[in-house]
């Protein structure tokens, strides 16, 4: 049964690794999916330049068995797209006119995973990156709902950058929107952004992901994910999908 909240009840959390969420109670949750570098943010990039929708998927097996249902299909592992896709995890690779109207099929290390750990477990699943936070915040204070933040984290261990974006949200909610949690995880993480805040790209320097995409030259994909507030988009699961949530919403109106 869903219980309606006032917003003085409304509780955050914060899972840091999927491999935790069955920990979690999520009923009547909203579950934000993070991976800040770089699945959640390129998923927002890509409705931005009117993607159609996004399935995102586990296997690259099963992204490419979408091509032949006219889908654009990317895959990346371990930071570097795979031959044979049409895009990997860039968020560049998604500001590209050939994105418009298009369905894209999607499979990543950790984000995609992460979204299929979420999608059994809530009534609803939105996608969270820094490019989005602001609106992913006022829209999950809209709701009557509490949320749990899910950090992808790398191969299901805890990392920095995801659980950064989670503090700024739980920041955000608490101090701003009278939210509340005795999550510990939550706790940890609004203390790490808050250290953090000032410079978050400098207090990665030395995280592990970071690091990674350094030796394999992408930088600027780093620094762009970590800048917050370019976008408006907020993405929504419904059934095994990612829609643009302004645009289910424009359609829904014209009904």
């Amino acid at each position: 049964m869903v219980t309606n909240h006032s917003p003085k009840d409304r509780t955050i959390e914060v899972c840091f690794s999927p491999a935790l969420i069955d920990l979690f109670d999520t009923t009547d949750t909203i579950i934000v999916v993070i991976d800040v570098l770089r699945a959640t943010s390129s998923i927002c990039v890509a409705f931005e330049y009117g993607a159609k929708c996004i399935v995102p998927v586990a296997t690259t097996a099963e992204a490419l068995s979408y091509r032949s249902k006219g889908y654009l299909v990317g895959a990346e592992r371990n930071g570097e797209m795979l031959e044979g896709f049409d895009m990997g995890n860039s968020p560049f690779s998604f500001m590209d006119e050939k994105i418009a109207g298009q369905s894209i099929a999607l499979t990543t290390t950790n984000g995609t995973q992460a979204i299929t750990a979420a999608k059994t477990r809530a009534p609803q699943v939105v996608i969270g990156s820094f490019l989005n936070l602001n609106a992913l915040c006022d829209w999950l204070v809209a709701q009557d709902h509490n949320v749990l933040c899910l950090c992808s984290g790398w191969k299901n261990a805890f990392n920095l950058e995801d659980s950064l974006l989670a503090g700024a949200i739980v920041e955000r909610l608490i101090s701003e929107f009278s939210f509340s949690s005795n999550c510990d995880s939550a706790m940890a993480s609004q203390h790490l952004y808050n250290i953090s805040k000032k410079d978050i790209f400098g207090f990665l320097a030395n995280s592990s992901h970071r690091k990674r995409l350094e030796r394999l030259h992408i930088e600027k994909d780093v620094e762009y994910c970590l800048t917050p507030n370019q976008l408006n988009i907020i993405p929504v699961l419904k059934g095994d999908t990612l829609y643009n949530m302004a645009v289910l919403e424009e359609a829904a109106t014209t009904k």
